[in-house]
């Protein structure tokens, strides 16, 4: 297998001849790339024996050989240029294309060198990808394994320290409220329950104690006054004490 010489790869290259870019144009170009500077021109094509016999770029179409020709141009900035192996009057086989811009010149780059530079770079990301995951894996024997990012660190330092939640209120200042509740519970009772949630409250009811009549109430008002105002009996003296005899 014939070592590969990265020489001749002039896909990383470019030339320009600033002399050249103002006076551009479609019936000079091939004259501006046949420049013996530029390293994209090959000397030993038919470009060449045409223009040292002095003759028009129309005798090439009766030579066989490598040749270049102006295969797009727009005015002012782009101009591509095409060189091909020349078999026949009608036939050629393209080797390479080089585009102009502004004056400078690159290499068209070929299919397979177009899809080997994408493959590449999408290897290249899954593999970075992958490393990059790697360092973040850790395990220990007791706990497995488990993930430990460079930033996990930082945001728990950042994060601010969250407050102990004071209570509302004491153990005594619950169990006061709760007795006032249930006495006002019992003072004032509800006049509806629910059986269960979400059904229609069902009112409550509440027997009242038969009122006394109005004389029997008179009659009760009447007897704690004439009580009331009956002379007490007249308190008896003490007994006088008599002399015993000896």
């Amino acid at each position: 297998m014939a070592a590969v010489d990265f020489r001749d790869n002039l896909l990383g290259i470019s030339w320009v001849d600033s002399g050249w870019v103002p006076i551009l144009n479609p019936g000079n170009v091939l004259d501006y790339f046949s420049e013996r500077s530029n390293p994209f021109y090959d000397r030993t094509c038919n470009n060449e024996v045409v223009k040292m016999q002095r003759l028009t770029l129309e005798h090439l179409n009766q030579m066989v050989g490598v040749e270049y020709i102006l295969l797009h141009a727009q005015e002012p900035i782009l101009y591509i240029i095409r060189k091909q192996q020349r078999q026949s009057p009608t036939q050629v086989i393209p080797l390479a294309d080089y585009y102009i811009i502004v004056g400078v010149v690159y290499q068209a780059p070929d299919l397979g060198t177009v899809i080997s530079s994408r493959a590449l770079s999408a290897v290249h990301g899954i593999q970075s990808a992958f490393d990059e995951a790697m360092s973040y894996c850790r395990y220990h024997p007791s706990k497995g394994y488990w993930w430990h990012f460079k930033d996990q660190e930082e945001r728990e330092k950042a994060k601010p320290k969250s407050k102990k939640k004071e209570e509302a209120s004491s153990l005594f200042q619950r169990q006061r409220v709760d007795t006032l509740l249930l006495d006002l519970r019992s003072k004032f009772p509800p006049t509806f329950y629910q059986p269960k949630p979400g059904e229609k409250p069902i009112p409550v009811e509440v027997k009242k104690e038969p009122e006394p009549p109005a004389e029997a109430a008179k009659q009760d008002e009447r007897e704690p006054a004439t009580k009331s105002s009956a002379p007490a009996p007249p308190s008896k003296p003490p007994p006088e004490k008599r002399a015993r005899l000896q």
